[in-house]
């Protein structure tokens, strides 16, 4: 199975996930994809199982070095932090 995805389906994921694990105070279907998602309402536990359902989603582990609060910043940076990992 290839882990690979376009960067539209890589965005999409993201926000279903976002959608069903950030607890966002907006849609995250509907959110810039470099808003501030703590300014939308992202908490570190939150954090915690967007990172979770990532990993399960994409089938990849992430780094600790990469488990940075920019991480979670915004979709962009959660889409730029998974695309090595899906290339490996």
């Amino acid at each position: 199975m290839t882990k690979q995805r376009s960067s539209a389906e890589l965005t999409a994921t993201i926000r279903r996930v976002l959608s069903e694990h950030g607890r966002l105070s907006r849609d995250a279907t509907l959110i810039a994809t470099e808003a501030d998602l703590y300014q939308l309402g992202l908490t570190s536990h939150a954090s915690v199982n967007i990172m979770l359902a990532l990993e399960g989603e994409f089938e990849v582990e992430f780094p600790d070095y990469l488990l940075t609060r920019s991480m979670f910043a915004s979709i962009d940076a959660l889409a730029a932090a998974l695309t090595p990992l899906l290339t490996e």
